[in-house]
């Protein structure tokens, strides 16, 4: 014996009993497998019921239209599911149906009052009209069926809308009513059951699934199955995790527990009889009939144990933490037996309790509508010790959450709690309390509520995807450098999936007109038409905003932009634990306390904030004086051509070249600003530098940092381009004399950033064959990194410094080196 209890979305329209739930039983049938069916009420009905009684209650006449709507509901199912010649029974049975429920809605109407046990009887309709129905379908389908009022068979107390079951009787009723009737599937209301007295009761939330159970117990079922609109249970809700996925088996106890923290499959009384009895219970898909659903029985295999320690993770939204502390608390016995007699008395549902081990402070979390309540409560109780100060008053925290990972085989897998908090912590999760019983079946973590969704990803991540890591990306910026990154993600996500196991998703993007944003991902294949058709205007509050409203794990701003008013939300994006990638130099050399502060914010919320290509664009400058100096080298000299366009002027100008036709040449390849006193003035490499005497320590402003000029005066005063170009070639012979001095010595110009002493300068020098600079060509940077380790031959960096790919390939790898740091950070 099968019993299998389809809810109330199974049976929820005509189409998906005719469809998907009449095949299934059918097949169970013609198989020749002995089952019971029990039915909830049709989707919706029962809420819709409970709104009828509540208007008649109010004498709002408006119940009446409720109740033909529910009349005419349960008549199109009948005349959707049955054959004309095999209606006229089920109409005249549930004509009567309709007829005592619309004489106690009149009563309530003329009362104004719904009592308790009014209340049961009219929600009781909705089961007994969905059984009802559904039996003469399965009668018409080939299956000989018998509706059976579960009234009948389920005796309880008389507590209305949480009724507790008298299972000796119940037991007694159940075997009796089955020895009699072995020969046909019984349709079973589920729900509901009745007093000794024959009054009408309900077995409060998840009663259908209850009923099943019961029934199961009772009979000693072979399992027990419930269909719903899931695929069983899964590791995590899947409104609130995405990636979440249904688990094969549990054991009860885990069953019981993610019930408890919120799982909305299983209902925790639904697992009790079962488990008494051995049973176990299959949760199965209505509507994906094929899928092997989820086992729940007595204990699970020891390699299923192995390879998911941790079965679930749950939350309860909203909670209230209340905490009493003193030092009236210390080593006094009974004071935690006071507390929580106290809310017993009063009724209060305490979900968790924690307490250190100094024995100073009691801590546990109550619903917010029992906050007060239970704040009372306890001040009662301790009134003395308050007066005294040998407590305080109670500590009130709301707008928290309950986040709990489930499993039994954590208690003998080494390390599940490091990696819980590590997960939180590298997201900026901060934990208000933690609890765990010396079964280790649950560790539980209190959140700030705005958190919870985030905490869930974070920690599914962690135990369920530890081989995928997800980034959520947030770009502003789609100029030559952004679309060129945009383009790099979007060809190369696919590797990345399958080789590396880094799934990439930008999230929002932006121009300087628009912005998008997609939770699931932007489609980087129709970014273009995406931001065009974008109906949300750009502005970086709101867009900082929105990505402290999604609140995703493992975020990342990207700044692609040269903006200055872009890097004043840096620390507010850091401060919401959300890292930043940037070739955008102005925060990094900008005045010292604010890139103090940014370091430091980052620090504390646990982000990163990495700007690698502020320096050589794809070229590894940054990384490679971070290793260097993490693994205990003494930097003693930082040489570098910092600048691509200074690069190219002075590596070109070679005896018979005039310096001007050299900025000319650069102008025309666009390797030049529009005014190439920008780039010979050296205010860029000054910011470089100052970036790379930072990193290693000195806190250096840009005035700090003396930059020679190169240029006379009357070419940096011309009014415009063309009229700096004229002047400019007014000194070929001034620089041809500085290029001929230095070639006499065998020697070649460069411009140079140096580093050295606790002081940094940038200026024009002449360098022999025996220095790398002497052998640049191109355009290309370089950095040469003299240390202690690298004291003969220093360590040398070079390529290309600038262009769109290689700086957009910079971030790019920045980015993927940054979910490995994000993933080791805690």
């Amino acid at each position: 014996m099968r019993i299998l209890k389809f809810g109330g979305t199974s049976v929820g329209m005509p189409q998906t009993i005719q469809e998907l739930l009449l095949p299934v039983l059918v097949e169970y049938y013609r198989q020749g497998r002995a089952f019971s069916v029990v039915f909830s009420a049709f989707s919706k009905v029962t809420d819709t019921l409970i709104e009828t009684a509540q208007r008649a209650a109010r004498g709002d006449g408006t119940y009446l239209s409720l109740f033909e709507k529910l009349r005419q509901r349960h008549a199109e199912a009948v005349e959707a599911l049955l054959k004309p010649e095999n209606r006229p029974p089920l109409e005249t049975a549930l004509a009567e149906h309709f007829e005592d429920l619309s004489n106690i809605l009149h009563g309530i109407y003329l009362l104004r009052e719904v009592s308790a046990r009014s209340l049961d009887f009219v929600v009781s309709f909705g089961e007994r009209n969905s059984a009802l129905i559904l039996t003469y379908a399965m009668q018409q389908a080939g299956i000989p069926t018998e509706y059976l009022d579960a009234r009948r068979i389920i005796r309880t107390d008389a507590r209305f809308g949480q009724a507790q079951v008298l299972f000796e009787q119940t037991n007694a009723l159940i075997r009796a009513h089955y020895a009699q009737h072995h020969g046909a599937v019984q349709a079973v209301t589920g729900f509901i059951g009745s007093t000794e007295d024959g009054l009408t009761t309900t077995l409060g939330r998840g009663g259908s699934d209850y009923t099943a159970a019961i029934l199961g117990a009772a009979l000693q079922a072979e399992a027990i199955e419930i269909w719903t609109d899931v695929n069983g249970v899964l590791t995590a809700d899947p409104r609130r995790v995405k990636k979440a996925f249904t688990l094969p088996a549990m054991t009860y106890r885990e069953a019981m527990e993610m019930s408890h923290f919120g799982a909305k499959v299983i209902y925790p009384p639904t697992i009790r009889p079962a488990m008494e009895q051995g049973i176990p219970l299959l949760i199965r898909n209505t509507f994906n009939p094929s899928f092997a659903g989820t086992y729940i029985g007595p204990s699970l295999p020891a390699e299923e144990e192995r390879r998911h320690p941790v079965k679930g993770i749950s939350s309860i939204n909203q909670i209230s933490l209340l905490t009493l502390e003193g030092s009236g608390l210390f080593g006094v016995p009974g004071m935690a037996a006071r507390l929580f007699g106290a809310m017993a008395r009063e009724g209060v549902n305490v979900v968790l309790i924690t307490q250190g081990s100094s024995e100073s402070s009691i801590t546990f979390a109550v619903s917010p509508q029992q906050a007060e309540l239970a704040r009372q409560a306890a001040e009662r109780e301790f009134v003395y010790e308050l007066r005294s100060g040998l407590v305080e008053p109670m500590r009130v925290e709301n707008d928290l959450s309950v986040v709990a990972i489930v499993g039994e085989g954590m208690r003998y897998t080494p390390g599940i709690s490091g990696r819980l908090f590590q997960a939180l912590g590298r997201n900026g999760i901060n934990v208000v309390a933690i609890a765990q019983g010396s079964s280790e079946l649950n560790i539980s973590v209190v959140v700030p509520a705005a958190d919870e969704t985030k905490a869930l990803n974070a920690i599914h991540e962690a135990f369920f995807l530890s081989d995928t890591k997800s980034l959520h990306l947030f770009v502003v910026g789609v100029g030559l450098i952004g679309s060129a990154l945009l383009e790099q993600i979007r060809r190369q996500a696919a590797f990345l999936r399958e080789r590396r196991r880094l799934e990439i998703k930008v999230i929002g993007l932006a121009n300087s007109r628009r912005m998008c944003f997609d939770e699931e991902g932007l489609d980087l294949a129709k970014w273009r038409m995406l931001l065009e058709n974008a109906e949300l205007p750009f502005s970086m509050t709101a867009f900082v905003e929105h990505m402290e409203r999604l609140n995703l794990p493992n975020a990342i701003f990207i700044d692609n932009t040269a903006a200055e008013e872009v890097t004043r939300y840096y620390e507010r994006i850091l401060d919401a634990s959300i890292s930043i990638s940037t070739p955008n130099k102005l925060a990094a050399s900008a005045p010292w306390e604010q890139y103090r502060r940014l370091k430091e914010t980052a620090e504390r919320r646990g982000a990163l904030w990495r700007y690698e290509t502020n320096v050589g664009a794809g070229l590894p400058v940054i990384s490679t004086l971070n290793d260097l100096l993490a693994s205990g080298d003494r930097i003693w000299r930082i040489e570098g051509v910092l600048s691509g366009t200074l690069s190219f002027l002075f590596n070109h100008f070679t005896e018979g070249r005039r310096f001007s036709d050299i900025v000319q040449e650069a102008r025309q390849q666009g390797l030049t600003e529009p005014d190439p006193r920008d780039d010979l003035s050296g205010a860029d490499v000054r910011r470089k530098a100052l970036i790379l005497a930072r990193e290693i320590g000195l806190p250096l402003e840009l005035e700090d940092i003396p930059v020679e000029s190169i240029l006379p005066p009357r070419c940096l005063e011309a009014p415009d381009v063309e009229a700096f170009m004229e002047e400019l070639r007014q000194y070929d012979e001034y620089f041809e004399a500085l290029r001929a001095e230095a070639a006499g010595q065998g020697r070649v110009l460069r411009w140079v950033a140096l580093i050295e002493n606790g002081q940094a300068s940038i200026g024009l020098q002449r360098v022999g064959p025996e220095h790398p600079f002497y052998g640049l060509d191109g355009s290309d940077n370089m950095v040469v990194f003299t240390t202690e380790r690298y004291a003969e031959r220093p360590l040398v960096v070079r390529g290309p410094g600038a262009g769109a790919e290689v700086t957009a390939a910079g971030v790019f790898a920045e980015v993927i080196g940054m979910s490995a740091a994000l993933s080791a950070r805690g």
